[in-house]
């Protein structure tokens, strides 16, 4: 069986600071974004934090009406975040959560029709019988992808397409897809881990707990830690520390084919992912003999040894089942789209299935 990890950069619709061949210009407005919610979200306002939110409504180009910029949207519900007066300038109305619901959304953009055929091209190539997902819209935009633009591209459905909302507020999940006989049989979320109030994990850590044809146990932890936008390497540590405390209460109740899978957003030197990595058992499938290396280090982008984001890890006893594995670039622009092969409708970073590569392990299972 082959088991992979693909973070598709979102399915169908793209936040419009992500849609630009330059990056730099849109990652201060995810810093910004991310850090004005992060704002909304006490429970009460200070005057330092009023001031901040001001500043950052003004960057964002939402202090004078609600949906005025180019990037996001603020979204009054219930109650009033703030006022306009008619002398222009902003006052925070609300002294804390409680006195309003609403948020800020990014502003979205459909993916290009070639973008989102190509993504499709990526996972019926790379085969997998369990596809992990990251950055999927929802459940629904997943199983319609799957239903629809697989077989737009000559690929299957998968059979079985799960997906638990997380705690992103763009609304990007990690997700699960299997084939006919691997059954995901049960799920749990981490979602509030350690709690409600402060979560670990950006998205989501879910369990899947998948059986194969032969009636092994395969249990599954998908992960998209917190992004470099702004730092997290505080985060990042965080959440590879829970995931490596939740692998091992599964080893304590007997589980032994644990995979866990995703974009860590952090290359394997970084102190923030040790917690995984150091020799605490569970291995990378980069490391195997069997792993095909074509040269490039990383995933992400430009595949430098720094870009590598994308992991699948196995416990000893799923290592010593490896066959083989390998990065599959084909959807990726790359550099300057001169480094590896790519789908001839790949025409640009505009048109790449996503930033990222495909990751695989085949295993005997």
């Amino acid at each position: 069986m082959r088991i992979a990890s693909y973070n598709v950069e979102n399915l169908f619709e793209r936040p419009v600071a992500m849609s630009n061949e330059d990056w730099e210009e849109g990652a201060p407005v995810l810093e910004w974004f991310a850090k004005l919610n992060e704002l909304l979200e006490n429970e009460h306002y200070s005057d330092d934090d009023k001031a901040a939110i001001v500043d950052l409504l003004e960057k964002l180009e939402i202090d004078k009406k609600d949906d005025g910029g180019p990037w996001a949207i603020l979204r009054q519900n219930r109650g009033k975040l703030l006022r306009r007066p008619r002398d222009d300038g902003v006052e925070i109305v609300a002294d804390g959560r409680t006195e309003w619901i609403g948020w800020v959304e990014l502003k979205k953009q459909p993916q290009p029709e070639e973008a989102i055929k190509s993504t499709a091209r990526v996972l019926k190539d790379v085969g997998a019988q369990v596809q992990g997902i990251v950055e999927a819209e929802s459940r629904v935009a997943l199983k319609d992808f799957s239903s629809v633009l697989l077989p737009s591209v000559g690929g299957q459905p998968f059979e079985h397409v799960m997906l638990i909302d997380g705690n992103d507020t763009r609304g990007i999940d990690v997700g699960l897809m299997t084939r006919d006989g691997y059954e995901i049989a049960a799920i749990r979320s981490h979602v509030d881990d350690p709690n409600a109030k402060h979560p670990v994990f950006s998205r989501d850590c879910p369990e899947y707990t998948v059986v194969t044809p032969a009636g092994n146990r395969l249990v599954v932890l998908m992960n998209h830690f917190k992004s470099k936008i702004g730092g997290g390497d505080a985060k990042r540590l965080k959440q590879a520390t829970r995931v490596k405390e939740i692998y091992d209460e599964l080893r304590g109740r007997g589980e032994t084919n644990i995979a866990v899978l995703g974009d860590f957003n952090d290359h394997p030197q970084s102190p923030a992912l040790q917690p995984l990595l150091a020799g605490n058992g569970l291995r990378d499938i980069s490391e195997h003999p069997s792993f095909t290396n074509d040269g490039f280090p990383g995933t992400f982008d430009k595949a430098r040894e720094k870009d590598k984001f994308d992991y699948v890890l196995l416990s000893p006893e799923l290592f010593d089942r490896v066959q083989g594995g390998a990065v599959f670039r084909k959807g990726s622009w790359g550099g300057d789209g001169t480094q590896w092969e790519h789908y001839p409708e790949v025409t640009g970073k505009l048109m790449q299935a996503s930033d990222h590569a495909a990751i695989y392990a085949d295993l005997d299972l």
